[in-house]
């Protein structure tokens, strides 16, 4: 199971922590991710960190160096710290979870970002 937290309304400019709690799998051994979906828009890849703490960031969502991605394998989590936030950063965030053959998902936090 993964749950997120940390979103919520912030203004132009601002920045959130997103975190992501995983139960029931052994999480060291798993590749993570956040996602996001902006409202009428498809769900997109936004960062990933593999079991082995390799990092990707998406090209096409306009990351330009604002967004973090890191993963505390002791306490079974991983987080997004986005900063200087623009209105386009608006959407759900989604917590995604990759094993061979196996894929969890989290019940998404929703950023807003607005003056």
């Amino acid at each position: 199971q993964l749950t997120e937290s940390g979103g919520g309304l912030v203004q132009p400019g601002g920045s959130l922590r997103l975190s992501c709690a995983a139960s029931g799998i052994i999480f060291d051994i798993w590749d993570m991710a956040w996602y996001r979906q902006a409202p009428g828009k498809q769900r997109e890849l936004v960062a990933s960190i593999a079991s082995e703490k390799s990092i990707y960031y998406s090209g096409p969502v306009s990351v330009k160096g604002r967004f973090t991605i890191s993963r505390d394998n002791a306490k079974n989590m991983v987080y997004l710290q986005v900063n200087n936030l623009e209105p386009e950063d608006t959407g759900v965030y989604y917590c995604n979870a990759k094993l061979v053959g196996q894929e969890l998902w989290g019940q998404g936090t929703l950023v807003t970002v607005s003056a």
